[in-house]
């Protein structure tokens, strides 16, 4: 993958790991050149299968953009922080997003639930 590029750049990946919290999602939004969508497709498959057998892997879910764009979200449900960072910084998974095409440029963003009163409930366990 040519470049990590935050979805907040005040706030990147690798501060957001370092802090402690649980059931989170990962968000991630890709943008690749068209002629690269096969590759990516079969390179985001390899990882999220590693990703899948790692501890405190919940879900994941590709979704692509409308139309002609080659834009595409992930998100990703993980038990905690804690389990996230180990399967983002695991040797394995940094060789793996090294041969995402050129043209990919990923940017991931953890979050958590918000409770609004009448809406919705922050409570961990009801993604």
């Amino acid at each position: 993958m040519s470049l990590l590029r935050p979805l907040d750049p005040s706030f990147p990946i690798d501060r957001q790991i370092a802090i402690e919290a649980n059931s989170v999602v990962l968000v991630n939004l890709f943008t690749l050149d068209k002629a690269d969508e096969a590759a990516f497709l079969k390179t985001w498959q390899d990882d999220a299968a590693f990703m899948k057998r790692q501890p405190g892997f919940i879900s994941t879910q590709l979704h692509r953009a409308l139309g002609d764009s080659s834009t595409y979200l992930n998100y990703a449900v993980w038990e905690s922080t804690a389990q996230f960072r180990a399967a983002f910084t695991h040797p394995d998974f940094l060789a793996k997003i090294a041969t995402y095409p050129a043209s990919a440029i990923a940017s991931p963003h953890l979050f958590q639930k918000v409770a609004v009163p009448g809406i919705c409930v922050a409570e961990p366990c009801c993604f």
